[in-house]
């Protein structure tokens, strides 16, 4: 099947379909039992994310299992840290830890965007291997960390409840901060260029912690990013398809991104009303969204209903049904079942 004819990239093309495509964020992960036995067998996780052989079949499972309209790269947002020189390992139960970037001679120690591929050639593969694989019908979707969200990791070295480490170096080392976005920016378009050559589609920016930034913080590290990423990605291929996530932002901040960018959709988190988003925000772009992802694993005729009212609310413009954040490990993978039952009947 041609690309243009693939739901997701119809969608992305700002048609409005009678039955909305539907992939979810991290749809391949620690709530279904195939996941983890192959996890086990690879051993940890950054060993997964870097075997292809394991990283193609964590990627293909829940297409096999629910028959999503696009399988998205098992990858991690923090793989462009370690490429770059910091040092990355994952404590159980409590997630990643990095070495940190908080001065000039911490920055100095990250080495060249030109020598990225060396690290990270593995997740090139398993692109070129879904590429070659996946049905014709399912869109490939790389993807990225947004350069803020990546830059709080790094400079924390470690997920934090507020982003409060970099705002800080932001008031105190502005110099060595604007230097480590511009360094994460053109990483990521380089790395993404690479997914795309191998086989891409579509790439998404996740931005997860876009909404801890304010004003005209949000302008200069959410939206400004983002807008170099996807200005340069589509001077080398014209004909890419973008889904940017600023996640809790502002209304305001979703349109003005959207309006800013460029990208072809803006995917929503779960507490955007999505009768603001239909009469404001699909006007503008194609919406990826939203249900609560806790509905997964409550379950019931809430999730139901809910699932209804979203493919309601968004049926007059082009919509991609998703998740507003990414699948929990506690859900339970016959709710998922009964998610894509209620978008698709």
């Amino acid at each position: 099947m041609e690309t243009k004819n693939k739901l997701i990239i119809r969608a992305l093309n700002g048609e409005k379909l009678s039955t909305p495509p539907v992939w979810m964020m991290r749809q391949a992960g620690r709530y279904l039992p195939e996941y983890k036995a192959t996890r086990s067998l690879a051993g940890d996780f950054l060993s997964l994310c870097y075997n292809p052989e394991l990283a193609t079949e964590v990627t293909l499972q829940p297409i096999r299992k629910y028959g999503f309209d696009a399988a998205i790269l098992f990858a991690d947002i923090l793989l462009i840290p370690q490429a770059l020189g910091a040092k990355l390992w994952f404590v159980t139960g409590e997630g990643p830890r990095l070495s940190t970037i908080t001065d000039q001679n911490d920055f100095d120690l990250l080495g060249d965007i030109e020598n990225i591929d060396q690290v990270l050639s593995p997740i090139y593969e398993t692109v070129r291997k879904l590429s070659s694989v996946l049905p014709d019908e399912t869109t490939l979707i790389g993807f990225a960390g947004a350069p803020w969200t990546v830059a709080t990791y790094m400079i924390a070295g470690r997920g934090t409840p507020n982003q409060k480490p970099a705002l800080d170096l932001i008031k105190t080392n502005p110099e060595v901060f604007d230097l480590l976005i511009n360094k994460i920016t053109h990483a990521t378009v380089h790395y993404l260029s690479k997914q795309i050559d191998a086989g891409a589609e579509v790439v998404k920016i996740f931005d997860s912690w876009a909404g801890s930034l304010k004003g005209e913080l949000f302008e200069r590290y959410c939206i400004e990013p983002s807008k170099i990423i996807s200005d340069e990605l589509r001077k080398i291929h014209p004909n890419i398809k973008i889904i940017g996530f600023p996640r809790g932002a502002t209304n305001n901040g979703y349109l003005n991104y959207a309006q800013s960018t460029a990208v072809d959709c803006v995917a929503i988190d779960s507490s955007v009303d999505t009768q603001w988003a239909a009469n404001e925000l699909q006007k503008v772009t194609c919406v990826q969204g939203n249900l609560d992802q806790k509905l997964l694993v409550s379950g019931g005729q809430t999730l139901i209903n809910e699932t209804k009212r979203i493919v309601k609310a968004l049926s007059n413009g082009p919509h991609i049904f998703n998740l507003g954040h990414g699948i929990t490990p506690d859900a339970d993978p016959s709710n998922v079942t009964k998610m894509i039952e209620a978008i698709r009947n």
